[in-house]
């Protein structure tokens, strides 16, 4: 069964925007305005949901922001859904979304990442419909470093296209951003020299292909063993080329990256991996165990390559990575590249 892409985004389509997970409180508001005027600019008319209230934890109760999210998906004026950020609490949504309107649905195109991720991915695996794990809408106004590419040039990609990507040459190693003191900050501060590691033990070249699928430790790790978050079966139904998995720690320490690396092991997330992505972290280490120690012990007698300090987590830049989209990883002498192909 292969795997179904959104129509490409063009000037004139209709972006929604709901909060999932978190809401936006007041004091964000500014940098909310900003990113909707960014949307404005490429030519993209913007619908504000009613569950965006950041006074809480959650922007709704949970029944009012899976209708809310179900009927953006399935409506076919909608070309987009962008939340604004993640939060704590998508696993509420899970089982209270119309799996089957969303998966009978004319696709639409569903971006973010951390907790948003926990729909992402249920949404692929469950519906077989891309999604794209990148910078969520807050991120939007920062200009993205190449070879990275930020996710409004994704999803305004024609099916077929190939999407090229590679290392960042630097990123931010300090702290995000004040985005209430300076909402209209379009620049990150890339400080410190980036580059791609081996986990694995392995020295010679590399050329890996498989579908992508993966998203945040933290969120998606509680969907194995479910119906959400079954990667056999997505690989057996959509997949038959194999995977490359991607995974990013946003807080946890070691020891809890550890744990998280192998319930999804154990639960089959890398049976048919033929690579797997770690992004670079800033969660920290534990005593005597590092965030890299923790890859190591979990992945390391995989066999398959697994590449660590990818840019694809909570350490900006950001690149957009499409789930479902059959990806090629190259590590060969000094070209380090992700080629995702839209088929």
């Amino acid at each position: 069964m292969s795997v179904r892409y959104p129509d490409p985004l063009t000037p004139g389509d209709r972006v929604a925007v709901t909060a999932p997970s978190a809401g936006v409180a007041a004091r964000f508001r500014p940098r909310l305005d900003r990113a909707l005027r960014e949307l404005d600019a490429r030519g993209l008319e913007v619908v504000l949901g009613g569950c965006l209230d950041g006074d809480g934890v959650v922007s709704a109760p949970a029944a009012e922001r899976a209708a809310e999210l179900t009927s953006m998906l399935v409506d076919p004026a909608v070309r987009a859904v962008v939340p604004p950020w993640g939060g704590e609490l998508a696993i509420d949504l899970v089982d209270l979304l119309d799996w089957d309107a969303i998966a009978a649905a004319r696709p639409t195109w569903f971006v973010g990442f951390s907790d948003t991720s926990t729909l992402l991915t249920a949404m692929t695996l469950r519906t077989g419909v891309a999604t794209v794990h990148g910078p969520a809408l807050m991120e939007l106004p920062y200009a993205v470093p190449a070879p990275l590419l930020p996710w409004l040039d994704v999803v305004r990609a024609p099916a077929g296209t190939s999407l090229h990507q590679g290392p960042s040459a630097r990123y931010a190693g300090g702290a995000w951003d004040d985005i209430v003191a300076h909402p209209d900050v379009d620049r990150y501060t890339l400080d410190t020299p980036s580059s791609w590691v081996r986990l694995d033990g392995g020295a010679g070249d590399v050329v890996a292909r498989g579908r992508l699928v993966g998203g945040c430790l933290e969120t998606v790790t509680h969907l194995a063993g479910s119906p959400y978050g079954d990667v056999p079966g997505f690989a057996r139904t959509h997949a038959p080329e194999g995977l490359i998995v991607y995974v990013e720690a946003s807080e946890d320490t070691a020891f809890g990256t550890a744990r998280r690396l192998h319930g999804l092991r154990l639960a089959g997330w890398f049976d048919d991996a033929a690579a797997v992505l770690v992004a670079r972290t800033s969660a920290p280490d534990s005593p005597g165990f590092s965030q890299h120690d923790a890859v190591r012990d979990t992945l390391g007698g995989l066999g398959i390559p697994v590449v660590a300090d990818v840019d694809c987590g909570h350490v900006p830049p950001q690149m957009a990575l499409v789930n479902g989209a059959l990806a090629t990883l190259t590590w060969r002498g000094d070209e380090r590249s992700l080629v995702q192909e839209l088929v």
